[in-house]
């Protein structure tokens, strides 16, 4: 279970231009819920996502994850509990090594062992296994460079990736954001098939309205760093994208907003 109490965190304290990004957070994720997470610009998702995986640590409150403080650890002490995976497709690998060594430092990560230990006979095999699954033919690319993939091949090696790991939660931050409509719904079906192969608590940001309500068995709405609604079971599947948007903009934030927002579902 994860679980952030009484969650503040704030940017430039004390000075003029401060920023309160979460304010009085409480949530709580039970072990294999996916969640999904909409808002608009500035709303928090972002910070959520930020602060359970430790790259920010909150001003106050506390985060605990299957009953562990893990408040104070920073990201890559998380690292073997949490993987990540970001909007920029580049963001998860390193462009200079090669599929296979990004590969090796997935499934070393949170652990006290280099790229030697990690890259063996019987590992190159999981690796090859894992990313035949994506039908893209990479298992035959394994020496290429990370750099050489598309954006699409790219972000499909990152969530293969998350899965090596064997993450007790997964975090997907607008991984779909930079991808052009072919490779999204290829990326979103591995989303869904990872997701349930890994049982892992599933917390996912996105703009897409349609996404938010299709994906996952529940669903918050951020506004100004709080949670304003929280639906699962027969109130998220009744949910419609006009009641969803209806919903974020009736919390006062931006109308210009709800634009951007119809356009991404358009």
């Amino acid at each position: 279970m994860l679980r952030l109490a009484d969650i503040d965190l704030i940017y430039n304290a004390g000075r003029a231009d401060e920023v309160v990004a979460l304010r009085n957070l409480n949530v709580t994720f039970d072990r294999g819920q996916f969640v999904t997470v909409v808002g608009t610009n500035g709303a928090g998702k972002s910070s959520l996502i930020q602060t359970i995986s430790g790259a920010a640590r909150p001003t106050r409150g506390r985060v605990h994850l299957d009953g562990r403080d893990v408040t104070r650890l920073p990201d890559h002490r998380r690292a073997g509990w949490i993987a990540r995976v970001f909007d920029d497709p580049r963001a998860g690998t390193a462009p200079e090594l090669s599929i296979e060594d990004n590969l090796a430092l997935a499934m070393a990560r949170g652990r006290a062992r280099g790229l030697r230990f990690a890259v063996t006979a019987r590992r190159r095999a999981v690796m090859r296994e894992h990313v035949a699954g994506l039908g893209l033919g990479l298992e035959n690319r394994l020496a290429d460079r990370v750099g050489l993939l598309s954006a699409g091949q790219r972000q499909s090696l990152t969530m293969v990736m998350a899965a090596l790991s064997a993450p007790s939660v997964l975090l997907l931050d607008e991984h779909l954001a930079a991808l052009d409509p072919g490779t999204t719904a290829t990326v979103l079906a591995l989303t869904t098939e990872l997701v349930r192969e890994l049982g892992a608590t599933t917390v996912m940001v996105t703009h897409n309205m349609d996404h938010a309500l299709a994906l996952g068995d529940r669903l918050l709405v951020m506004s100004r760093g709080r949670v304003i609604a929280d639906y699962d079971g027969t109130e998220k599947s009744e949910m419609t994208v006009g009641g969803l948007i209806d919903r974020i903009t009736g919390a006062g934030d931006a109308l210009s907003d709800r634009s951007a927002l119809i356009e991404k579902v358009a």
